[in-house]
């Protein structure tokens, strides 16, 4: 009788041959694992012949598209002006108006020969004189001083609103005034040039005449947001910007 033979059996049952049953489960799971393993590295190998297909086929142009859409690529400089305040707004300000404005660089006109007429929209009593004579300081010409007319009075919500010929857009007018009130609404209007833009005219040594004299003159309406002009450094660093307007950022700055 065999040892393994139960108690009490007698040898009625005994295990025969030279194997055991088995004791464990299949290895259903390792095989299930094995499998998953397998198709994905069997996908990523048909994707990756995909790709060399398709550049086979287009001549890699797939790729040289891909740089040089950058569509959704930011310019570097774009994030200075949150950081910086209003130093890097008003910087910013100005070379996107020089990119915007169709001056050259070398045409932007002196301060001397543009006429600004100053009116007050806001409740702040003397503000418009204020705003003059600081912008007079800094080399501008003055026109007429006052307030608001009744079409603009108390409805200017921004800092300030220049009005001016549409000339004013290609000569700098614009351009040069934004650079003292950058946060400052434009917006082109057609009018008579009043009689102090004569004063711009004798200032300009050009000789462009009092056509272009009148085409500079551009009024400063000081809105409800206004709180002062723009610093003088940084109003240098805005001319600055406006001399030398940076170029079209590449696909090569895209990150």
């Amino acid at each position: 009788m065999s040892m393994l033979t139960p108690p009490g059996m007698g040898g009625k049952y005994r295990i025969t041959g030279d194997r055991y049953p088995r004791m464990r489960r299949p290895r259903r799971r390792r095989r299930i694992v094995a499998a998953s393993v397998a198709a994905t590295a069997a996908l990523g190998v048909l994707s990756w012949g995909t790709v060399q297909l398709l550049d086979v086929f287009t001549g890699g142009s797939t790729t040289v598209r891909a740089a040089g859409e950058g569509g959704e690529c930011e310019p570097a400089g774009e994030g200075a002006k949150n950081e910086d305040g209003a130093e890097g707004g008003a910087s910013a300000a100005a070379a996107r108006s020089a990119e915007d404005s169709g001056a050259s660089p070398d045409a932007l006109p002196k301060p001397s020969a543009i006429t600004v007429n100053v009116y007050n929209a806001t409740t702040r009593s003397g503000l418009a004189r204020k705003t003059a004579d600081a912008l007079e300081k800094r080399g501008f010409t003055i026109g007429e001083v006052a307030n608001a007319p009744a079409s603009l009075d108390k409805k200017v919500k921004k800092a300030g609103l220049l009005m001016g010929p549409p000339a004013a857009y290609g000569n700098g007018a614009f351009d040069v005034l934004l650079t003292q009130l950058p946060g400052a609404e434009v917006r082109a209007v057609e009018r008579k040039a009043s009689g102090d833009a004569d004063k711009a005219d004798k200032s300009d040594k050009s000789g462009s005449g009092k056509k272009n004299a009148a085409e500079r003159e551009v009024d400063l309406v000081i809105g409800k947001a206004f709180k002062a002009l723009a610093g003088e450094k940084d109003v240098r660093k805005a001319m600055a910007a406006l001399a030398s307007p940076s170029p079209s950022p590449s696909a090569s700055a895209c990150r």
